[in-house]
């Protein structure tokens, strides 16, 4: 079982068992994992916070006083989370292929609840997202988003509200604007 480090050396005295995976190893390396400065094994040094478990003149306290050898944790988590977020939701090739001129198809002034009103309307007329899309000739990520009140984020063009309100025969814009 995994022992957590007070700072004193390996538990008991033995300095003989990494301190996060409780394995015996001879070679045991000091690395700061969360916060706690811990005696590990090659295996788990890698977990280290500091500099991949490696015992620097620091004394191994996982200080990175002055050292500029890449991007730091915060800046890491970031950019994994920024990829992760892209690889599942955010998929921009179909603006990128095709572009959006906002000026020419900008986004008009909606009703507070369009996206409640698109979405009974296409229920009404019995017509599924996928049907739908294919009869406007139009994204379903984008009749999605109408439909859960996120046209704006999600980029949707005034267009493609104005033949949804025409075809469903439901009011979507505010036409007082």
């Amino acid at each position: 079982m995994a022992k957590y480090s007070t700072g004193g050396g390996g538990g008991g005295g033995d300095g003989e068992s990494c301190e996060l995976c409780g394995r015996d190893s001879s070679s045991l390396r000091t690395a700061n994992v969360a916060g706690a400065e811990l005696l590990v094994c090659s295996d788990c040094a890698p977990h280290s916070d500091d500099d991949g478990g490696r015992s620097g003149s620091d004394g191994g306290r996982g200080q990175s006083q002055g050292r500029d050898d890449g991007p730091s944790r915060e800046t890491r988590a970031a950019q994994n989370t920024a990829r992760i977020y892209d690889a599942g939701r955010g998929d921009s090739t179909h603006w990128e292929e095709g572009g959006t001129d906002y000026e020419e198809d900008r986004l008009p002034y909606l009703v507070s609840d369009y996206g409640e009103r698109a979405e009974a309307a296409r229920q009404d007329a019995g017509l599924t997202v996928e049907e739908l899309a294919a009869d406007l000739d139009a994204a379903e990520d984008d009749i999605l988003a109408v439909e859960q009140g996120r046209a704006s984020r999600a980029g949707v063009g005034g267009s493609a509200v104005r033949a949804l309100e025409e075809r469903l025969g439901a009011t979507l814009v505010d036409e007082t604007e």
